[in-house]
């Protein structure tokens, strides 16, 4: 069942014994359980038939027990069970499972894993439940998304708007969309949502960030990364090089797929190095500025500077050190 079939059926009031919402993208999953926990009941009815217990705390005796009650003035419980891939005793919930009460409904959130398919469990909540699985949408789709997601808050943007975003923001959907919403707070329906709006509201630096500091590395720009490089030296609580390299080596292992499947169509190509078609002309001019001989090598480098910035080798070298060394790496001929 979808996300959307799922809330189309509660605002209908169609509600089952139990859910059971499971996944690598946490979400979603919230989504429905905040759905579920603040509509499904009044909020006078919640105060005596609503109870939130949490993953790590919970026995699954106390849960059965929670679940047989029979609701006061309210025709069901709600019972959320969140972070229930932490709870030890899950799996013993098969007895409640084989005949849960009509009167309540009993949410399980079970973030980050996947289920053991084999178990008496996993086919009993085939069975019984509304089994939800919020799979991890891919880099490259990030952007579609946030499309959507300021479509559906009323917003007309401009080009490059959304994928700036997933470029700077990455694939966790809840701070993508903290960050939508906090664009739509401080900006009119009114108006077109433009690439400035986006780099003043959610604080991406033009001039010295990673994203551009990547840029400048694709394009050979020795001169303007290297002031990037001395700004991020002089800001290192803001700018660790853990995170940067961290982040030159994604930018990096796309020009590789990038200049390793040149051939293939735009569309094609995007989706196989995990991009959107809108930077794929970047990654596609840094891909004809590296041989494969020069790449090897920077991935060796980042190796390397990944290891000085946790402390292991040259434990002398501060951050700024680090990360020049990696620049002068980049920057050699190809």
């Amino acid at each position: 069942m979808t996300y959307e079939n799922i809330i189309k059926d509660i605002k209908t009031g169609k509600v089952h014994p139990v859910y059971f919402l499971y996944g690598e993208e946490p979400y979603y999953i919230d989504r429905i359980a905040d759905y579920i926990e603040d509509n499904v009941l009044t909020e006078g009815e919640k105060a005596f038939n609503q109870v939130v217990i949490y993953g790590k705390d919970a026995d699954f005796r106390t849960v059965v027990d929670e679940a047989r009650q029979f609701p006061m003035m309210s025709t069901y419980r709600v019972i959320l069970i969140k972070e229930a891939q932490d709870m030890k005793s899950l799996l013993e919930l098969v007895s409640y499972l084989e005949k849960p009460s009509s009167t309540s409904i009993l949410v399980l959130c079970f973030k980050y894993k996947k289920l053991d398919k084999r178990t008496r469990f996993s086919k009993l909540l085939d069975e019984k439940a509304v089994v939800f699985e919020s799979k991890k949408i891919y880099d490259n789709q990030v952007a579609g998304w946030a499309r959507d997601y300021l479509k559906d808050l009323g917003y007309t943007f401009e080009n490059g708007v959304t994928e700036l975003l997933a470029e700077y923001l990455g694939a966790d959907l809840n701070k993508v969309s903290n960050e939508l919403d906090k664009l739509a707070i401080n900006i009119s329906k009114n108006r077109t949502v433009t690439m400035q709006d986006v780099r003043e509201q959610i604080g991406i630096s033009k001039d010295f960030d990673v994203f551009e500091f990547q840029k400048l590395l694709g394009e050979k720009n020795f001169v303007k990364a290297f002031r990037i490089v001395n700004y991020f030296s002089q800001n290192p609580n803001a700018n660790p090089a853990v995170m940067i390299i961290s982040s030159v080596f994604g930018y990096f292992n796309k020009v590789m797929i990038t200049k390793y499947h040149s051939s293939l169509g735009d569309q094609e190509l995007a989706k196989l190095a995990g991009v959107s078609p809108f930077f794929l002309k970047e990654y596609r001019a840094a891909a004809k500025n590296y041989t494969f001989e020069h790449l090897i090598a920077i991935f060796k480098a980042l190796k390397t500077c990944d290891k000085s910035s946790k402390g292991i080798g040259n434990r002398g070298a501060d951050d700024g050190t680090i990360l020049k060394d990696l620049l002068i790496t980049c920057m050699q001929p190809s």
